[in-house]
């Protein structure tokens, strides 16, 4: 018998079937005998689901997804995201969407934060004036880190975690995970970026970022991937911005404003894929196997949060590898950021399914008593 898969549990469900067996949702027209996708995207999206603990292939559809990004929305309707997260504004358990999120101010904050950047390098550029310059180096360093950021927190679906606690994270967990990460080289120098160094930098830093977000994690006490997605993903982007702002300043130093605006516009495409998506990987897999109960250090030995942080320490190992950084390839690079999104994608579907199962557990309400 053929089956195929509920868009909203991921439950396989016989094909002709009008209603999910497991969530109770009606299920799109799906003709009876239809196959199972069997391509190699799905191939490879069914051993991934499985490193997170679900069954079948990822059901996703990124034209949907981003959909509304190109919708016309409201000014109420970004200030209606902006206070969600907040006591009064969190869904109970039983009532959050379970449906793949449809993020779309992350763009509309991105278009802002390039606009100043714009106006400060047109500054630059036709006055020739350097007080501009800091500015320009944090709006460059910042725009797409940050921008990524909203984008993770409007896919947080349990809507628990406000803006104002991300942007916290982003700054205090950014700036506490580059400490970490130059005291653990304080002890692990790393003298050269060969091959064995590129190896040191991907877990140094990859562990100097887990260690913060397993702090937040434990002190905001989350039982949702979702959360752990988000909370990586605010630390990875506040290193990434704090590094990368760093690396302007250096080259512009160094070698003039040009090998800076070059610096910046190379770090701001990469970062798409960089930090942000590595911390979001490692946090997401220790709230996945930490489930409901508390952070402890067995957490960290578990063989299933071993097997998925170790994607990002080997996509970070590669990033600054010698064969990475001599070829200069633009695809190389778009290669690691599609494999990073690739898992974060695929731990943002086992957290809608976590929510979903976790929807099915809640007991009703008990009814008012006259």
């Amino acid at each position: 018998m053929s089956i195929s898969y509920c868009p909203a549990c991921g439950a396989p469900v016989n094909g002709g079937d009008i209603f999910c067996g497991s969530c109770g949702s009606r299920l799109p027209d799906v003709p009876a005998g239809t196959p199972e996708p069997n391509g190699w995207v799905a191939q490879t999206s069914r051993k991934i689901n499985r490193m997170v603990g679900e069954d079948g292939h990822m059901d996703l559809n990124l034209r949907d997804v981003f959909s509304s990004v190109f919708v016309r929305h409201s000014k109420e309707e970004a200030e209606l995201l902006f206070i969600s997260g907040t006591s009064r504004t969190t869904p109970a358990e039983a009532d959050i969407q379970t449906s793949w999120p449809k993020p779309w101010l992350f763009s509309r904050v991105f278009l802002v934060l390039a606009a100043v950047y714009a106006g400060l390098y047109g500054m630059s550029t036709f006055f020739e004036n350097t007080i501009v310059i800091p500015g320009l180096i944090v709006m460059g360093a910042f725009a797409v880190p940050f921008s990524l950021l909203v984008f993770f927190w409007e896919a947080n679906a349990p809507r628990n975690i406000s803006i104002f606690e991300v942007v916290r994270l982003f700054f205090i967990g950014g700036v506490a995970s580059m400490a970490a990460s130059l005291f653990l080289f304080s002890i692990f120098p790393v003298v050269e970026l060969n091959l064995q160094g590129a190896v040191m930098v991907g877990v140094i830093e990859e562990a100097g970022k887990l260690l913060i977000a397993a702090y937040f994690i434990r002190r905001l006490n989350v039982k949702y991937i979702l959360n752990g997605l988000l909370i990586g993903a605010a630390i990875g982007a506040g290193f990434s911005a704090f590094e990368s702002a760093g690396y302007a300043f250096t080259q512009g130093a160094v070698f003039g404003e040009g090998a800076m605006l070059s610096n910046i516009a190379d770090r701001g495409w990469m970062s798409i894929g960089g930090h942000t998506t590595w911390a979001a990987i490692s946090a997401g897999a220790l709230v996945y196997v930490k489930g409901r109960g508390e952070l402890s250090s067995n957490h960290f030995m578990d063989t299933r949060f071993l097997k998925l942080f170790v994607i990002p320490v080997l996509l970070h190992t590669a990033w600054n590898s010698p064969l990475f950084v001599q070829q200069e390839s633009r695809l190389l690079y778009m290669l690691l950021i599609f494999i990073a999104w690739v898992f974060v994608f695929s731990l943002m579907n086992a957290g809608l399914k976590q929510i979903s199962r976790m929807n099915r557990e809640t007991p009703p309400p008990l009814p008012e008593s006259s």
